[in-house]
């Protein structure tokens, strides 16, 4: 790490990505490691934050990592788990609470000398997510706030700037969260606060102009944020040396390769077009099982791909649109991870194919690549879209894929976003499908009996898609999209709506 920076170290917290999105949001660069691939620390560190855990510090093998080599020489601090292993490895007391503590709670005595909970208000409501509690804590710590339950909520070592709390700030529902984490990273830690979208852009295109020079670049633009804005920053930093390939699967939404591609030739992309649905279409002729699907789509991409990347001389490098939670996830705590998401955009690197990788948005989330795609001037409609999955509705077609039911489905699916969008709902959505189910059903329209096919449309809200609920569009809404898809869609006599959570549903059915 060469710029300031907090270290969060994961022991396997499903809150530890968050604890870096609310460091971020404080304009402040972090980066998550697992507790057993610590880096090499450096004066960039400016702190260190240790996450929560599923693990309990009384496990007879528990997530451990040395914290001395912290202790004294980094503000340290320690959330629920991590404040507990401080406790424990200090002879602290953690027992196994009488009640799991989990849900809302109330902070009290807090402690306004502190500097890690000052201006924080009495009665503040946190958010508790624990099954062990702290009892007692050495002689040289001191507890700095308390719940009606939890009488060491949260403390502090005397005479250095370590501290624990058995609560997440990083979660909506701490309502004074950024406050602690404000005091922590910005008064104690000392970050400046200069990590900011202009800052990242600058940045990142004076290390992409040093470590490419003249080399060519090529790169699989799939109409999606993420490699819609790799590819822009690219471009800003290396030009006509970065060789775009937008590959029409035809498995795309209605009229989206001719829309999408436009748009990357006014921004000024070296962008090539390739039409090969027939090419995808032949491949999946027959084959109805989801996850044989994805690998005939991702494996067709490659070939094309590889292709036409073969028709630029002296290519060097691949570029990826891959971003953070993709790198975090592909190292878990318990070592490296054994496979590849199968929908990543370019899906695996064929042997024969050696070219150096670039990923100049790997260190960022979702949400950051939107605010750099919108500070290069994205238009918004790429960079407001929907998720989209990679292998587009081929896997929204469940059974085998035609070119009939990609025309059907892609109709259905133009009327109900667009809908979204002319009734002001589609931002309002976190991401919206039609999906064709492999049903017919029997229908009347005018005097004729009709035996047809059956469509769901989805729309669920989320905030990174590990959870989402599903979104109570208007029964007015829902009524006249239903209508306009069976007048307007020959092929369709019934739509139904999905109204399953994730989980145990899914986001897509495949």
């Amino acid at each position: 790490m060469t710029q300031e920076s907090i270290l969060i170290l994961d022991f396997g917290s499903q809150y530890t990505q968050l604890i870096a999105r609310r460091v971020r949001e404080l304009n402040v660069y972090c980066e998550i490691h697992p507790y057993n691939h610590i880096p090499e620390l450096s004066a960039a560190v400016k702190g260190v934050i240790l996450s929560g855990s599923p693990y309990s510090v009384r496990d007879g093998v528990l997530p451990a990592p040395d914290l001395m080599q912290f202790r004294g020489k980094f503000p340290l601090l320690g959330v629920c788990y991590g404040a507990q292993l401080l406790a424990l490895e200090n002879n602290g007391n953690v027992e196994q609470s009488a009640i799991r503590e989990y849900g809302r709670a109330r902070l009290q005595q807090i402690d306004q000398t502190c500097p890690l909970v000052k201006t924080m208000s009495e009665g503040t409501q946190v958010w508790m997510s624990h099954g062990d509690t702290i009892l007692s804590l050495p002689s040289d710590f001191e507890v700095i706030a308390s719940t009606a339950d939890v009488a060491i909520g949260g403390f502090k070592v005397n005479n250095e700037h370590t501290y624990g709390i058995q609560f997440h700030p990083e979660v909506y529902h701490s309502e004074e969260g950024m406050i602690l984490l404000k005091n922590f990273v910005v008064n104690i830690c000392g970050c400046n606060q200069s990590w900011t979208p202009d800052s990242f852009i600058e940045a990142s295109v004076s290390e992409l102009r040093i470590k490419l020079g003249n080399d060519k670049v090529v790169l699989g633009l799939s109409g999606g944020v993420d490699s819609s804005v790799a590819a822009m920053l690219l471009h800003r930093a290396i030009g006509k040396n970065l060789y775009c390939i937008f590959v029409d699967n035809g498995l795309l939404r209605k009229n989206e390769f001719e829309k999408v591609i436009h748009s990357y030739l006014d921004l000024g992309l070296n962008v090539k077009g390739v039409q090969a649905a027939d090419r995808f279409l032949d491949a999946l002729k027959g084959e109805a099982e989801p996850e044989k699907k994805r690998k005939i789509i991702g494996n067709t991409f490659i070939e094309v791909f590889d292709e036409e990347a073969h028709h630029i001389e002296d290519v060097s490098w691949l570029a990826q649109g891959t971003i953070y939670p993709d790198v975090i996830e592909s190292i878990s705590v318990n070592g490296p991870s054994a496979t590849i998401k199968s929908h990543h955009n370019v899906g695996g690197l064929p042997d024969f194919m050696k070219l150096k990788i670039v990923e100049p948005l790997n260190t960022l989330f979702k949400d950051e690549v939107r605010i750099i795609g919108r500070q290069l001037g994205l238009p918004s409609f790429i960079i407001d879209r929907h998720p989209f999955p990679g292998p587009g509705l081929g896997i929204r077609i469940l059974g085998d894929v035609t070119a009939e039911k990609v025309r059907i489905l892609q109709d259905v699916d133009d009327i109900y976003v667009e809908g979204l969008i002319q009734h002001d709902l589609y931002h309002k959505v976190w991401q919206a499908a039609a999906i064709l189910l492999p049903v017919q059903s029997v229908g009347v329209m005018g005097d004729e009996r009709t035996y047809e096919n059956v469509v769901a449309l989805r729309a669920v809200n989320s905030t990174d898609g590990m959870t989402a609920d599903w979104s109570h569009l208007p029964y007015e809404f829902l009524s006249k999209i239903s209508n306009e898809i069976i007048n307007k869609v020959k092929g369709v006599n019934r739509v139904v709506y999905d109204i399953s959570s994730k989980p145990p549903a899914t986001i897509e059915w495949e």
